[in-house]
């Protein structure tokens, strides 16, 4: 069995950087960059540091969310050679990070497409984890020199990004799907390159979809200030009289969006994640208005209680909608079908109630 001589042996804690990419080294007029006969590569280790940890911590609350990403080139985990499995994924560091901490024990290489920083799934639909990236990313770390065999496993999440005929044609290396989660390759690997049903159901469970709620709440915070700080100024000039239940009902129509739709997702009537929304934006704008003497306990009148009847479930109708994104129930046409729905809709309902609520304030100034 033959054993490959690394350039650049060393483990390093990938952190996602604009560094130049892992496939070179060397330094002054030495650098090289694959264009020898052996492939550069980089060790990285199984166990991720504090580091890796607080800056997953920190996407998830949209933290340099958009940048988060690792150089594209060959990696390696534990001491692989011409014959070890080579798996493909993403340069968005979370799905680089996923897959080599389950590798502990394992010698195997990581090939690493450029995808924009973008996870597996959605630089499939893009095209950026797709047939043409691949092959390039192939011949650009010399590949073929670092295994014998020609096969790549590549995450199932990516097959529609990529042909597989193609890149066997055009490569020589033959595509091999894994199973969904990072989680199974291993046990993928001791059965043969085989998965199982469970490998291949795609799973979106009660934690998979809160894990993704902070950022949404994040994405809330700068509109929520502006609309703060017009409520603020026209209570400033007199011209309306908002208070604290206004404030109080706002920040619960966001959250019943963002937050407790997609936790309790499966189990809300209706197919469209906005209608979701509004059933759930619905139970709290009764709610407030509920706690209030219904129609006639707020104080500015009837008009106030119908404007939180209109806007504050089309508020938790329209975050629902954004985490369509994030779904694996939805279709890209699903959603532009639901948008083109939706959209006029809660703009005509949020519409009218905002002037209901400027009308029932000038009425309660008079």
């Amino acid at each position: 069995m033959k054993k490959i001589v690394r350039s650049n042996k060393k483990i390093v804690d990938i952190r996602g950087s604009e560094d130049n990419s892992a496939c070179c080294s060397g330094d002054g007029d030495n650098t090289s960059c694959c264009c020898g006969s052996l492939p550069v590569t980089v060790e990285v280790s199984t166990k991720l540091s504090f580091q890796d940890v607080l800056g997953s911590w920190k996407v998830r609350w949209g933290i340099k969310r958009m940048n988060y990403k690792v150089d594209p080139g060959l990696y390696y985990v534990g001491q692989p050679d011409m014959n070890s499995p080579v798996l493909v994924t993403a340069n968005y560091k979370m799905s680089f990070d996923s897959l080599r901490k389950e590798l502990s024990g394992i010698s195997a290489w990581i090939l690493v497409l450029d995808t924009k920083g973008i996870n597996v799934w959605c630089a499939a639909g893009k095209s950026t984890f797709g047939t043409e990236e691949l092959i390039k990313r192939i011949e650009a770390v010399g590949l073929s020199n670092a295994v014998e065999h020609r096969s790549l496993i590549l995450p199932q999440l990516g097959a529609v990004g990529v042909s597989a005929h193609e890149v066997q044609k055009r490569s020589g290396f033959k595509v091999v799907y894994g199973p969904v989660r990072a989680e199974d390759v291993p046990a993928f690997l001791n059965n043969g390159m085989q998965a199982d049903k469970g490998m291949r159901t795609v799973r979106f469970n009660f934690i998979d979809r809160t894990v993704l709620t902070p950022v949404e709440i994040v994405g809330s915070i700068k509109p929520s200030f502006i609309i703060f700080g017009v409520m603020f100024l026209l209570n400033l000039v007199g011209l309306s009289r908002f208070t604290g239940m206004d404030v109080c009902a706002y920040i619960g129509a966001i959250l019943f969006g963002c937050v407790l739709t997609p936790m309790l997702l499966p189990w809300i009537p209706g197919r469209a994640f906005s209608q979701k929304g509004w059933l759930l934006g619905s139970l709290w704008a009764i709610s407030i208005v509920a706690l209030n003497g219904f129609f006639q306990g707020i104080d500015y009148g009837t008009l106030t209680s119908i404007a939180y009847l209109l806007i504050l479930p089309s508020i938790s109708a329209y975050k629902a909608m954004n985490f369509t994104g994030c779904s694996t129930y939805t279709s890209f046409s699903g959603v532009i079908k639901e948008m083109k729905i939706s959209i006029p809709l809660i703009a005509g309902t949020i519409g009218l109630g905002i002037i209901l609520l400027f009308t029932g304030n000038l009425l309660s100034l008079l």
